[in-house]
């Protein structure tokens, strides 16, 4: 990978300083209420159990409060009259202007404090960047954050700023040439893609289910950027029900040779856990153990393609005590460099509490069943890495895989017969 340098001068190589959690819990504000979805007992119930396991105690992890994204900042992707629709929310939805900017929908209802609390989760996401890009630590996580879908102009699924995209374009600001972004969210990071589909600088990659089958509609193959950046916006469409093995195999076949051969100065990853099979949103199947499996190799690849370089969000995920805390409390010890072994029991005083937490949030039982006893699932994510070739041509995630790569590699010099 070719030399860069920070904006504080320093070279490049791993960050010293210890992997940065930007996490307060102020950031819990962001939500839609009671009966949505989207609710943040999620975050509350990760940080507890994290904290409890000893994720965020050790040496090599600093939890520190992120800062408020001033609207300068927020604009680096937003328009201005839609952070202005924003703000005055309420207002907008009383005069029935706030469906205009996608706001006041049954996704998107407008809430009192709606900036503020968007705002917030908009500047830990770009705490977490700056921490990296500047050096003071090599990786840095921010749960609140991965908010993929939101665009220039409209909210869209549960998203009101776009913190991921704006963290990009601050990098780009700051001088950053190459940054990529890989999402593995259930659905298509369709409002990251939309920021960068024009610009060379930045790779985004977003393995999800098929938007033939799930929201956003979009995210197939031939999305694949224009003008220079032809090439730069990668889909991977899987087919419903795919579980570890074949989502595991989709990313051997597309994200290492495309993240190797664009040779990033910093990776951005969106960490969606509704890929899981308890979640009620998606048709994935994944276990805990494979999207750990993802986190523990998104982890290798920065420090193998960016020298450590890795800025993680959260992003979706609705199976608030049974399945995100535990994904992200596999996220935030990968990223702390003290990775938990799935057969770790769950703390018995974390999980018994669990279940009462979301009914009181929720007023349901909104935990997508029982709270495990363990870390895991207890499931083996034995799968069989993509090769060479174009697979098994009866296989419909074999097809999905295949068509990804006859479309995006040759557009980065690659065969796609061979190169993996």
């Amino acid at each position: 990978m070719g030399g860069s340098s920070r904006p504080d001068g320093s070279a490049d190589g791993d960050g010293s300083g210890p992997t940065l959690v930007v996490w307060d819990s102020d950031l819990a504000a962001y939500g839609f209420g009671r009966t949505h979805p989207l609710n943040s007992v999620r975050l509350e119930l990760t940080m507890d159990l994290a904290a409890r396991t000893g994720v965020l105690a050790g040496p090599n992890v600093a939890v520190q409060p992120g800062r408020l994204a001033t609207d300068e900042l927020i604009e680096l992707v937003h328009d201005p009259a839609y952070i202005q629709a924003v703000r005055r929310a309420p207002q907008y939805a009383a005069r029935g202007l706030a469906a205009m900017f996608g706001l006041g929908t049954p996704d998107n209802p407008v809430f009192e404090s709606m900036h503020t609390a968007a705002a917030r989760i908009t500047g830990a996401t770009l705490a977490a960047a700056a921490g990296v890009w500047t050096g003071r630590h090599g990786h840095a996580v921010a749960p609140a954050g991965g908010l993929h879908h939101a665009m220039r102009v409209a909210a869209s699924g549960f998203c009101i700023y776009n913190d991921p995209a704006v963290a990009i374009a601050w990098l780009l600001h700051n001088g950053a040439a190459r940054v990529a972004y890989v999402d593995v969210d259930v659905h298509h990071g369709d409002g990251v893609q939309a920021a960068f589909y024009d610009d060379p600088r930045v790779l985004t990659i977003s393995l999800h289910q098929s938007g033939r089958t799930l929201f956003p509609g979009t995210g197939f193959p031939d999305e694949s950027g224009v003008g220079e950046a032809c090439g730069m916006s990668v889909n991977v469409a899987l087919p419903p029900r795919t579980g570890d093995a074949g989502w595991l195999r989709a990313f051997s076949g597309v994200v290492p040779v495309l993240l190797r051969a664009f040779a990033p100065e910093i990776l951005v990853t969106q960490h969606g856990c509704d890929t899981h099979f308890l979640d009620p949103l998606g048709d994935l199947t994944l276990s805990v153990e494979g999207q750990r499996a993802s986190y523990q190799t998104l982890h290798d690849l920065a420090h193998e393609v960016c020298g450590g370089r890795w800025v993680a969000c959260g992003g979706g995920g609705y199976a608030l005590a049974s399945v995100v805390p535990r994904a992200w409390t596999h996220l935030l010890a990968i990223a702390g460099h003290v990775p938990l072994d799935c057969s770790r029991p769950v703390p018995d005083d974390w999980r018994h509490t669990a279940d009462a937490r979301v009914r009181a949030a929720t007023g349901a039982a909104l935990t997508g069943g029982p709270v495990p006893e363990r870390f895991g699932d207890g499931v083996d994510i034995a799968f069989h890495p993509w090769d060479a070739g174009e697979g098994d041509p009866d296989d419909p995630l074999d097809r999905a895989v295949a068509a990804t790569r006859r479309e995006i590699l040759p557009l980065h010099g690659l065969d796609p017969l061979v190169d993996r």
